[in-house]
């Protein structure tokens, strides 16, 4: 097994694909004992292709609620009881407050996140183009967002003239497991999306959560389909259990050692991606959360989630202190809040996070 990871750490390095095979040998030998030795590979490979700077970012919840969508990880569907506060899209104001806030904190971008199907031309895609316009002229971080489907390139386009930089769609699981967790829309329907939006020319974000009891070459099968489609940001984020969905009810989060295994066989299969650990960090990984980094992660959400706490600012600057990296472009010190959480609304609790910097 030891051989397996050095073989495939020198096809990496020596710029070849590693096959979903390969990948799937890789979590066996971090469960027969080999998780340091993975470990070593990953953040040897990270350091080659991708240096020491670190991408941070910030989301806000900026429509919160009954989304008509079934994504059984998702507590802001309006199929499921999981008691989140529900509130229509934020103004420009609320936004601008917000992204003051990330760049305080050391975020190069905010996410807006509205909970919904998508988008089509009409009054909703005019207010959303009004707060992307405000956060974008702005200037201090870029508007990135995650906004669901979107059919008609039209829409995509308005979008990036409004100034939209970023686009996160998640393709959330491997095409053989995603009917598992979602009915209400296609895998294809996802990859329409991220096709629009990156012929529009904005950025694409894309990744997936893992926990959600698909099989572990499944989850090598989505690091292949997403080293396919190519974004330019890869979200991992690892189920945290919400009670009241079809995922939550009665189930279990992975270990630490099988989510460090899981990040470092994705650096492994996508070595010149950025990849963003992010939601269920904290819960999944616990007091192994500094191992992050060294299991290949490049990029991480700063602040709290959606509808739930994440990490501080200052924690998350002094852990890249601590390793030797540095948070690119950081031009400022972080205050002592959270990135992105609207001003004067309640913080999220400590428990349950949201499973998805996306939502869905």
């Amino acid at each position: 097994m030891q051989d397996l990871i050095a073989q495939c750490e020198a096809k990496v390095l020596a710029g070849q694909d590693l096959s979903i095979d390969e990948g799937e040998g890789l979590l066996a030998a971090a469960r027969d004992g080999q998780l340091e030795s993975l470990l070593g590979a990953a953040d040897r490979v990270r350091r080659h292709f991708l240096g020491d700077e670190v991408h941070l970012c910030s989301i806000v919840n900026a429509k919160s609620g009954r989304c008509s969508e079934d994504c059984g990880f998702c507590a802001q569907s309006v199929r499921f009881q999981t008691g989140i506060e529900e509130f229509a899209l934020i103004d420009g104001e609320q936004a601008k407050a917000a992204a003051r806030e990330a760049a305080t904190n050391g975020s190069e971008a905010l996410g807006l996140v509205a909970a919904w199907r998508g988008l089509s031309a009409g009054t909703e895609l005019d207010n959303v183009c009004d707060v992307i316009r405000d956060v974008s002229e702005q200037g201090q971080v870029h508007c990135d967002a995650s906004l669901g489907l979107i059919d008609d390139p039209q829409v995509a386009e308005r979008l990036a003239e409004a100034g939209l930089h970023t686009y996160n769609h998640n393709l959330e699981s491997a095409r053989s497991h995603f009917e598992s967790t979602v009915g209400s829309h296609s895998y294809d329907d996802r990859l329409r999306t991220l096709r629009l939006v990156r012929e529009a020319g904005m950025s694409v974000c894309s990744g997936g959560i893992v926990g959600m009891g698909e099989s572990p070459r499944q989850r090598v099968e989505l690091a292949v389909e997403l080293r396919e489609l190519d974004p330019d940001m890869v979200p991992l984020n690892f189920l945290n259990p919400i009670e009241g969905t079809p995922l939550g009810d009665g189930g279990e989060t992975l270990s630490a050692e099988e989510a460090l295994a899981t990040l470092s066989v994705f650096r492994l299969m996508l070595p010149r991606h950025h990849i963003m650990v992010a939601g269920g960090r904290e819960v999944v990984l616990g007091e192994m959360v500094e191992r992050m980094y060294e299991a290949g992660a490049s990029a991480t959400m700063v602040g709290d989630y959606l509808t739930t706490g994440g990490t501080p600012a200052a924690d998350d600057l002094a852990l890249l202190d601590r390793q030797g990296l540095q948070a690119r472009g950081r031009a400022v010190q972080p205050g002592p809040g959270r990135a992105a959480r609207l001003p004067d609304s309640p913080r999220p609790g400590p428990g349950q996070r949201d499973p998805s910097p996306a939502g869905a």
